[in-house]
């Protein structure tokens, strides 16, 4: 598990660190809360109570498995795919700019998860996997259920002639090749976890 843990909830942060870790701002802070204290600071994140919090632990592994026992967990694959021009691929689903991933199956590993992902979501089969980039957590609500989401993210890259094909049945109403210099443009119309996935990869570049 990576750490610093962060969990978006309605775009705000919840950091599940040890104690001595440095959180920029001024973020509550809490320290070895108990399971009552854990779930108050959820519901109070989850109706926008609370600007984000900071949760400290000399155990953030631990603390993090009480964190997801109230939720139903949702394991996810996705790719930030480039081009040999160096072009990212971003796809526009629910009014951002977001990146192809999904849900993964039963049977599949999670790096055959992501491949399929991007290749449904974005029509391009000649796509290739490279390393892992990071992971990323969110919290959303669907049919009554309380759902975080696990989305593994990896760098993949594409050698084809093939065109775009948004998969509409999965809300993708337009898919864009996007220069690197011009992706910060997109990212101020996307969700937080997306912009953390790109510094992760640039990070690693």
């Amino acid at each position: 598990m990576q750490t610093p843990i962060v969990i978006y909830i309605n775009e705000r942060s919840l950091h599940i660190v040890s104690p001595d870790t440095n959180i920029p701002g001024d973020l509550p802070s809490f320290s070895e809360p108990n399971d009552a204290a854990i779930a108050d600071v959820l519901e109070k994140m989850e109706r926008d109570a609370l600007p984000g919090a900071i949760l400290r632990t000399a155990d953030p592994a631990s603390l993090f498995n009480q964190v997801k026992a109230k939720y139903t967990v949702l394991e996810a694959g996705g790719g930030l795919v480039t081009n040999p021009a160096g072009d990212v691929l971003m796809i526009f689903r629910r009014n951002k700019w977001d990146l192809p991933k999904g849900k993964w199956d039963d049977g599949e590993t999670i790096e055959e998860c992501a491949l399929r992902e991007v290749r449904e979501e974005t029509g391009l089969h000649s796509v290739t996997l490279g390393d892992k980039i990071t992971e990323t957590f969110h919290y959303y609500s669907h049919k009554g259920k309380r759902v975080l989401k696990h989305s593994h993210w990896y760098a993949m890259h594409f050698t084809g002639t093939e065109l775009t094909v948004p998969q509409i049945e999965e809300d993708i109403m337009d898919i864009e090749w996007v220069k690197q210099e011009n992706v910060d443009k997109y990212l101020k119309f996307s969700y937080q976890n997306i912009i953390n996935v790109f510094e992760a990869w640039r990070a690693k570049r």
